[in-house]
């Protein structure tokens, strides 16, 4: 991974531009400005904590009009500016580079409505995913997207990256649930897309920044919708013998019309490692698991749990167990949700990977994978969001030892490859940041960058907010960021210019 050299003129500028940056703020402000080494440290690096890079400084503002004046000033500056949440991102998105400033959301934490006329929350970005559910659970309500992270990732973090998480396969993911942002542009100014109604009108700028990584601005207030919680929820573990055989449940299930609030799958060394960890009560006899959850009436899920349970007998499950209780329902997903921490007891590292693929081919891939896995001579254990095949395959390596981090990469270079040719994407929800930055090409053509580049430079014309992200070749912006240069020569030079 190469990020852009260092502009050493604004590094020797550090603590010119530091001051500067902490007299945007009056006496009476709360805002921080970091400088100190050992304090940067802090901010190094983000989720994908194999790369690392201290930020020229850091800044903390606790209001909208506080972070605005820091865009315009490094607008007018031509300083670089990373956007950083609770820091969980696992693509690099949030990793700071040396001549940049960083924007620190953690002071963003305040719920400022709950509308549930409407069935909306109004936060600020650094709110916690969790915490919004837990701020309308005494009412009946949720907030559906629920990543693994969600006790620490921020929600500012969940626009950025959309991510989903083991319900959006009913639900949907972040992008499904947004109504609106506050967004902060590179020049300072303030703009509010969407709001608390289900649809705007004129272009879709909404679904546009959600997803967009940092790249066209810093979102510091988000609208989301709430959910009710349903009168019914069961978490079926089913243990099958073989990898090929669950994911042939998974396609039987969708395939029969059933759409699960959740569905997951766990190999071997996934589950045994999680059990060990958390003591969900998973099947250890089993070389794949299924946690397949059903919501709803509670005589619809009584018929579902029924039809699911001989689906999975009819292609070989060897075990089915349905949650009695909330808190065995519960109990069963805490072992899903801290399947990462779990596989970090076997390895000293590991890079928690991203593709999604057609649901079909999961059998295929999952076989692939593990031969990939002798290949490079490096474990894998897979957790995945098997009913929109999701993967994330964690890869097993210890930094401390010459060679396994490149091959570490190599191998997941190789899994996201094998997604693109099997007729999937990059990622699902963890984005393109840097880890999969220089991947592109193998999903996208020149075209097809061009125009995404478009649409960077026209919200950012100098490549200032997060630069070294998601394309693989930074071109320069004109005319204004409509359009840019590449191989010195303007595309579609033969159509009229506007």
């Amino acid at each position: 991974m190469r990020m852009p050299e260092p502009d050493a003129a604004v590094i020797a500028r550090k603590d010119e531009i530091a001051q500067a940056l902490s007299d945007l703020f009056r006496a009476d402000e709360k805002a921080a400005v970091i400088t100190d080494p050992v304090q940067l440290r802090a901010f190094e690096c983000d989720g994908l904590s194999a790369y690392r890079m201290r930020p020229l400084c850091v800044v903390l503002p606790e209001t909208t009009e506080q972070v605005a004046r820091v865009l315009r000033h490094c607008h007018e500056h031509k300083i670089k500016v990373v956007a950083r949440g609770s820091g969980t991102s696992l693509s690099g998105g949030a990793l700071p580079l040396a001549d940049a400033v960083v924007v620190g959301l953690s002071k963003f934490s305040r719920i400022l409505d709950i509308d549930y006329a409407n069935r909306v929350v109004v936060a600020q970005s650094g709110v916690t995913n969790l915490s919004i559910s837990e701020a309308v659970a005494g009412e009946g309500f949720y907030y559906a997207p629920d990543p693994s992270s969600q006790i620490a990732c921020s929600i500012g973090g969940n626009v950025a990256e959309n991510s989903g998480g083991v319900h959006c396969l009913k639900y949907g993911l972040t992008t499904n649930n947004v109504l609106g942002v506050e967004l902060v542009t590179i020049d300072g100014e303030i703009v509010r897309l969407g709001g608390r109604h289900l649809d705007a009108g004129g272009y879709d700028l909404l679904g546009l920044i959600t997803g967009s990584e940092g790249l066209l601005g810093i979102v510091t207030e988000v609208t989301v919708r709430i959910l009710r919680r349903p009168e019914v929820a069961e978490a079926a573990l089913i243990g099958f013998p073989t990898a090929e055989s669950a994911g042939a449940c998974v396609a039987a299930i969708i395939g029969a019309g059933i759409i699960p609030a959740g569905m997951e799958m766990m190999d071997r060394p996934a589950i045994h490692a999680t059990e060990a960890f958390v003591h969900a009560g998973y099947p250890l006899d089993a070389e794949a698991l299924l946690i397949v959850e059903l919501d709803g009436p509670a005589v619809e899920v009584a018929y579902l749990r029924e039809r699911v349970a001989e689906i999975a007998r009819s292609v070989g499950a060897n075990s089915v167990q349905t949650s009695t209780s909330e808190a065995e329902r519960l109990r069963f997903w805490a072992g899903r949700k801290a399947a990462f921490p779990a596989v970090g007891r076997l390895a000293p590292d590991y890079f928690c990977m991203d593709g999604t693929i057609p649901r079909a081919k999961l059998p295929f891939v999952l076989t692939r994978m593990s031969e990939m896995s002798a290949h490079y001579g490096l474990g894998v254990a897979n957790v995945f969001h098997a009913g929109d095949g999701n993967l994330h395959p964690l890869i097993m390596y210890d930094v401390n030892k010459p060679g396994d981090l490149e091959k570490a990469e190599e191998f997941g270079a190789d899994i996201l490859r094998l997604c693109v040719e099997v007729g999937g994407v990059l990622t699902g929800e963890h984005g393109v940041g840097v880890e999969k930055r220089d991947l592109m090409g193998e999903m996208f053509t020149e075209t097809d960058l061009d125009q995404q580049q478009r649409v960077k430079c026209a919200f950012d014309p100098d490549s200032l907010l997060n630069p070294g992200k998601v394309f693989p070749t930074l071109h320069r912006c004109v005319e204004q960021g409509r359009t840019h240069v590449h191989h010195g020569e303007l595309p579609f030079a033969h159509l009229p210019r506007l």
